[in-house]
């Protein structure tokens, strides 16, 4: 799905400090093309919209946002390697875009996102949720462990898509956990979890802000929280390695990246224009109501690198081991 909407920016531009102060050698002149490989209205589309009317006013030019969904997201991103390197086209991406899906849908040589795209800076981070039926029995991890062991692959839980964050989340689970689960994959979050919901599958892997609502409703039980920590959005539900399997951690995160080759000024102004969006106050508020988690302390584009080579480098290792064929 390919969709196209400008961004107008106000009549007074409200540029950032650092570049109003001269920092950056490049300003834009025209308008801006920022890709989400995703189809409007989903949830990196809502945030991304977001983001890019905030970068609008700081740069003083437009900035169109053109969707293009289809593979988890592979489709656009792949745009975005083959796009010009002039400066003005960028991708607004999430960690599975750029770490995950090399690894599962096949790619040219020379078109590994992770290698060939410039990591520009990281806005926001994020962890998934583990919901199940509020009639099924298993009310935390543990009792789920042991239902699955007494009935090694009657267990279902549903996902978005095959390679998947969400759906690897639940592979590495049942490795970690060495129980047997089936699972079925959906065109979508939203039936994914309609089938959690009616009983059709016993529960749900699913980011944080469609599941909100199905909980605080009644309709799904929250069991587990997939980071490292507790997510803000469900501070009382524990996470999968409080629940007996240390460890394990599956998150994610939304960045912006520049087509290889791009020149060193266009790259220093999203870098300098995408931290300032990243700790507004304003962004933080509109992060947390999608279940998101805002930066606490900046991101080095250094340290930044360096993450996308690890995770690139760890689901390289992880995704042959869990038996997710490639497409």
């Amino acid at each position: 799905m390919k969709r196209r909407s400008l961004l107008l920016a106000p009549s007074l531009a409200m540029p950032s400090l650092a570049l109003a102060q001269g920092t950056s050698p490049w300003l834009p002149n025209r308008a801006m093309t920022m890709i989400v490989p995703y189809a409007a209205g989903g949830g990196t589309d809502i945030v991304g919209r977001e983001f890019a009317q905030i970068l609008s006013q700081k740069l003083g030019q437009p900035v169109v946002v053109e969707n293009r969904g289809g593979a988890g997201g592979n489709i656009g991103t792949l745009q975005a390697v083959r796009s010009r390197a002039d400066g003005f086209t960028f991708l607004y991406a999430v960690s599975s875009n750029i770490v995950i899906n090399p690894h599962v849908y096949r790619t040219e040589a020379g078109q590994d996102p992770a290698r060939v795209l410039v990591p520009v800076g990281i806005l926001a981070n994020y962890q998934y949720i583990l919901v199940g039926n509020p009639r099924w029995p298993a009310t935390n991890l543990q009792e789920l462990i042991a239902l699955a062991r007494q009935k090694p692959g009657e267990i279902t839980f549903s996902h978005s898509g095959n390679g998947g964050n969400n759906h690897l989340a639940g592979k590495l689970l049942a490795r970690m956990a060495g129980i047997e689960l089936s699972d079925v994959a959906y065109r979508g979050t939203a039936p994914a979890l309609m089938d959690a919901v009616s009983g059709t599958v016993q529960f749900n892997i699913s980011s944080p802000p469609p599941a909100i609502p199905l909980v605080r409703e009644g309709q799904l039980r929250a069991i587990a929280v997939t980071g490292a920590q507790r997510s803000p959005a469900f501070p009382d539900v524990p996470t999968v390695a409080e629940q007996g399997l240390p460890g394990y951690a599956v998150t994610g995160w939304h960045g912006l990246f520049y087509p290889p080759g791009t020149p060193a000024g266009p790259i220093a102004t999203l870098r300098a224009a995408g931290a300032e969006i990243a700790a507004l106050p304003a962004f933080h508020e509109k992060l947390g109501r999608d279940g998101l988690e805002p930066l606490t302390t900046a991101v080095s584009p250094d340290a930044f690198a360096a993450q996308v080579r690890d995770e690139h480098a760890f689901w390289a290792r992880t995704i042959p081991e869990l038996g997710i064929r490639v497409e």
